[in-house]
């Protein structure tokens, strides 16, 4: 008897996802695209969110921003890199200024209850305590979820932070 995909994943992890180009097409594509992913196992979707670009030095377009909660099998590297390879089939180039515009951004927020640096990436994302736009979403989908440094919920770091420009532009799309 074979085995189901979701009993060989083993690992449980919160990715980010974000679009400044063309994001109302973007965003829900890369979410499909990790739906479809056979390394993940994706069991919660957030709601959209709309917010205004952070950091750069130019005016830049509004962005859409959601999370997922997926199963993998994949190492943190490897699955950064898995990251990294749909970005790049969807448009995205990277370049040095790391606030430039882009059609897809995927980062791994969480990874199990590790703590560690994969290729200059922190895990946990540091980004979950200083902003909105990132930790909203994940409380959402794993409001229980504890941020392995500060010890504290998704829920209780999100309602810390000024959500007041944070907007839900739609609702979780279905797993």
């Amino acid at each position: 008897m074979g085995t189901n995909k979701a009993d060989q994943m083993q690992h449980h992890v919160l990715i980010l996802l974000g679009s400044n180009i063309n994001r109302h097409q973007n965003l829900p594509a890369a979410i499909h695209r990790l739906i479809a992913d056979e390394h993940l196992v994706v069991d919660a979707v957030s709601g959209i969110y709309e917010s205004a670009a952070v950091g750069g030095q130019s005016e830049q377009p509004i962005f859409s921003n959601a999370a997922i909660a997926a199963w993998t099998d994949l190492t943190p590297a490897a699955l950064r890199q898995r990251l990294r390879q749909i970005e790049s089939e969807m448009g995205r180039v990277r370049i040095a200024d790391k606030f430039a515009p882009r059609p897809i951004d995927l980062d791994m927020a969480l990874y199990d209850d590790l703590v560690t640096d994969v290729d200059g990436s922190e895990i946990p994302d540091p980004d979950i305590e200083r902003r909105a736009h990132v930790a909203l979403p994940l409380a959402e989908i794993a409001p229980d979820a504890i941020h392995p440094i500060q010890g504290r919920s998704l829920k209780s770091i999100a309602e810390t932070l000024d959500c007041s420009h944070i907007h839900v532009i739609a609702p979780p799309i279905t797993v």
